[in-house]
């Protein structure tokens, strides 16, 4: 069966029936989707590509860039077309997410997608209209960047023990604590944080707050990480910031609940970006393989290699299939706990495998900055801890399998 599959991914063998016309893969994107998948590709080898070597280098990316993709309506593609958005449906968003995970910089397509995926999903879900007009309108065109705050130093997935207090005193609320590894911590506009505002109550004592970074008592210092070296990720100082009650998103109290609803389709682009990831990881390691020619043949010859390729490319297609079946019921308003924690934690596991074999299949070269696969062998590994560890996504399963335990939606 391995041979079988090597000769179709490497070989590009086709088999076909002789009793029957070929029929085209089935596929959840029409002619709109590939148009606007070209669209992508050719920004991103224009505007993107040629830089990230230096972005890299910068540990952020310019805010030019961020006008630029805002212009192509990037940024604005599920949002209301009142504040600027196009109101398109979720296969548009996928192909982006795609897309920016085949230019191999993870931080690029985390500095975009904790703006527009992280920060403005939390502001058109549950913002005011006078905040929507603002930061929503602004955001598609790439001129205000937000970034999302929920992790402290002492709690990550652990999201209902959050410290950073809000006490409101008067029409204002006072707040105090910290956050840390915010992508997109340092040169945001503003902050979309998980703030305490009732410390007794757990679940139901955690609200959202805006809180625009020049407000007195806001500092950001960057942090230095393995990957993701193009993203500017941050830990977040709040001393005694003080912010009118206006600056709420939605309703105090419930910003535990807005968070675990936006899980799921975080939790889903993570996948999308992990499965799209490791195909190109395979499609560069193939042309090395073409290339490499060791003991007087060609490395795609060696049937060990052929069989690592062979086994990676079923485990793709079956997560890929997997996560378009998730994406096509979460399309339809299904709230898909379960499915989407399974989707991140197979998706993003496998894409380290693959990486990982990917690199040792390029030998030394796998080691050297100058080839590809280093940066993508770092990028890679934060797929499983960032918007949720493989370890609680696995406590989650297990909840919901072992236990019969039930999240439904409860936002207001």
């Amino acid at each position: 069966m391995k041979d079988i599959i090597a000769k179709v991914v490497i070989d590009k063998k086709e088999y076909t029936s002789l009793t029957h016309t070929k029929a085209k893969h089935p596929s959840p994107f029409n002619e709109d989707h590939d148009l606007f998948r070209a669209s992508v590709k050719d920004f991103l080898k224009r505007e993107v590509i040629p830089n990230l070597d230096q972005w890299e280098k910068d540990g952020e990316v310019p805010r030019a860039i961020y006008e630029k993709f805002g212009a192509m309506g990037y940024f604005g593609l599920r949002f209301p077309e009142a504040y600027g958005g196009s109101d398109l449906d979720i296969w548009y968003e996928v192909v982006l997410h795609e897309e920016l995970s085949r230019i191999n910089s993870g931080g690029f397509a985390a500095a975009m997608g904790a703006h527009f995926f992280l920060a403005m999903v939390h502001v058109n879900g549950s913002g005011s209209e006078a905040q929507k007009q603002k930061y929503l309108t602004a955001g598609n065109e790439g001129k205000l960047i937000g970034c999302l705050a929920v992790t402290e130093p002492d709690t990550g997935s652990d999201v209902k023990s959050i410290r950073t207090s809000a006490v409101k005193d008067g029409d204002h609320y006072i707040i105090n604590g910290a956050k840390t590894f915010i992508t997109n911590g340092v040169n945001s506009d503003y902050i979309v944080a998980a703030v305490k505002t009732n410390p007794e109550a757990g679940y139901y004592g955690i609200s959202m707050m805006l809180i625009e970074r020049d407000r007195k008592g806001v500092s950001a210092t960057k942090l230095n990480k393995l990957g993701w070296r193009a993203s500017d990720t941050g830990e977040i100082g709040l001393d005694n910031v003080k912010v009118p009650v206006e600056n709420l998103l939605g309703e105090e109290n419930h910003g535990f609940f807005y968070i675990m609803q936006h899980f799921v389709s975080e939790r889903l682009s993570i996948a999308a970006g992990s499965v799209s990831g490791a195909e190109y990881a395979i499609e560069l390691t193939l042309d090395y393989m073409n290339q490499r020619a060791v003991f007087g043949k060609k490395i795609k010859e060696f049937q060990v290699l052929r069989h690592r390729i062979a086994q990676m490319s079923a485990e793709i297609e079956c997560n890929k299939q997997f996560l378009y079946s998730i994406y096509d019921r979460h399309s339809k308003g299904e709230y898909l706990v379960k499915e989407a924690s399974m989707a991140k934690l197979m998706c993003s596991q496998m894409l380290d495998r693959v990486t990982f074999e990917c690199l040792q299949m390029f030998g030394g070269n796998g080691f050297m900055e100058d080839y590809p696969l280093a940066r993508m062998w770092r990028d890679a590994r934060l797929n499983q801890i960032g918007g949720g560890t493989s370890e609680i996504l696995c406590e989650i399963i297990s909840k919901m399998i072992v236990d019969e335990k039930n999240y439904a939606s409860k936002t207001a």
